[in-house]
C-alpha cells in the first residue's frame, strides 16, 4: 500500500476518521480544517492511503522558557521557538502500523527544516499520561507536569505531561527509529513514498 504523508486538504474526508478518542475526533472533524485554513494557527498533516486518511497531526509554532530543558545547555534567557505537536492521532482501523511514528518523524523533519530557516530548538509535544511510553520510546523526554484542566478546545484534559525532542547544539534532532517508511514527498521527488 502506499502512503503519503502531506497536509491536509479542504477536500479531504476527515468525517469516517475514527480513532476512538472522542476528544481528537471532534477535533479532526470540525476544527482542523479552520484552525489550518480559515485562521492560519496550525497545520494538519495527515497519513493518506488510497485517500483514506490514516492518521493526523497537528502542528504550530510555538515558545519555551529555556530553564528546565533536558540538555542543561546554557540557553538565552528569553523564550526560545519550539514546534510543537498539538494532536496526533491514529485511525482505530490503521493502529499499530506505524503512522504515528512516521508522522512524529514528519514533525521532527518540521522542526530541523525550521531551526534551518527560521529558528527551532525542537518539537514539542503536551501528551496525555497514556501517551507516555510511545514518546519516550521514540526520544523525547518529560520537561514539566501540567497538572489541572486544560484551557485546550474542544474538550478538556484533566493531566498531561509536557515532552521535548531537543537540537541545542550541531546535527539533527535525531531520527526516529523503526520500520516505517512513509515520508512527505519532497517536490522534486515522485509523489508517492511506500509503506515498508
Amino acid at each position: 500500500m502506499t502512503v503519503e504523508i502531506r497536509p491536509l486538504a479542504a477536500s479531504d474526508d476527515r468525517q469516517s476518521f475514527r480513532s476512538g478518542d472522542e476528544a481528537l475526533d471532534l477535533y479532526f472533524h470540525r476544527y482542523a480544517a479552520q484552525n489550518q485554513f480559515r485562521y492560519h494557527i496550525g497545520v494538519t498533516y495527515v497519513a493518506v492511503a488510497e485517500e483514506r486518511i490514516l492518521a493526523f497531526a497537528t502542528v504550530s509554532p510555538a515558545t519555551l522558557d529555556a530553564e528546565g530543558l533536558p540538555s542543561g545547555k546554557p540557553m538565552p534567557p528569553y523564550p526560545l521557538p519550539v514546534l510543537r505537536l498539538a494532536r496526533l492521532a491514529v485511525d482505530a482501523l490503521a493502529a499499530g502500523r506505524g503512522y504515528g511514528k512516521a508522522l512524529v518523524r514528519h514533525c521532527i523533519e518540521l522542526a530541523e527544516r525550521m531551526r534551518d530557516e527560521v529558528g527551532c530548538v525542537g518539537l514539542v509535544v503536551d501528551a496525555k499520561p497514556a501517551a507516555a511510553d510511545f514518546y519516550r520510546r521514540l526520544g523525547f523526554e518529560v520537561i514539566a507536569l501540567v497538572e489541572g484542566e486544560s484551557e485546550q478546545r474542544p474538550v478538556p484534559t484533566p493531566c498531561s505531561c509536557r515532552w521535548v525532542r531537543c537540537h541545542l547544539g550541531g546535527g539533527r534532532l535525531g531520527a526516529v527509529a523503526g520500520s516505517v517508511h512513509a515520508v512527505a514527498p519532497r517536490k522534486s521527488a515522485p509523489a508517492d513514498s511506500k509503506q515498508r
